[in-house]
């Protein structure tokens, strides 16, 4: 299994784009799925894709904004999705490490993860640092980690 940060000029930019159509987390998937096809990923922003086997298995995102009207912290790893068949493979974890390294590679000092789990991003060596109400009304946990 591989963590690649997918560019817009490649096969993969447009297969992710499939994938993202018909996964499982649907309204994440289309919402991503749009964004690429939009390309509304400017400067540093980045999509990354959990690979096996030539297959699409997962994805996450490194993005200035997330799901919030208030957004005071950036940048976040976010849409952070593994396929229910691969599952407890640690693969979250290492498409988080991929993006926490690209953050490192490009001059960030802190990365950002919302999320409304507990216990796992603690895992990943975040801390929860806040909540902040989504969107959708709902409050989600704010976690960071100093890299």
């Amino acid at each position: 299994m591989s963590v690649i940060r997918v560019q817009f000029d490649t096969d993969l930019w447009d297969k992710l784009i499939v994938y993202l159509q018909n996964c499982s987390w649907e309204a994440a998937g289309k919402h991503l799925a749009e964004m690429m096809k939009e390309r509304r990923f400017t400067d540093w922003e980045a999509v990354f894709a959990a690979i096996e086997d030539e297959r699409i298995i997962g994805f996450c995102t490194f993005l200035k904004t997330d799901y919030y009207p208030e957004n005071r912290y950036s940048p976040w790893i976010s849409s952070i999705f593994v396929d229910e068949q691969h599952r407890g493979h640690r693969i979250s974890h290492e498409m988080i490490e991929a993006a926490v390294q690209y953050a490192r590679e490009i001059g960030f000092k802190t990365v950002y993860i919302p999320s409304d789990m507990t216990g796992f991003y603690e895992k990943c060596g975040f801390t929860k640092i806040d909540e902040l109400k989504n969107y959708a009304g709902e409050f989600d946990s704010i976690f960071s980690k100093e890299i």
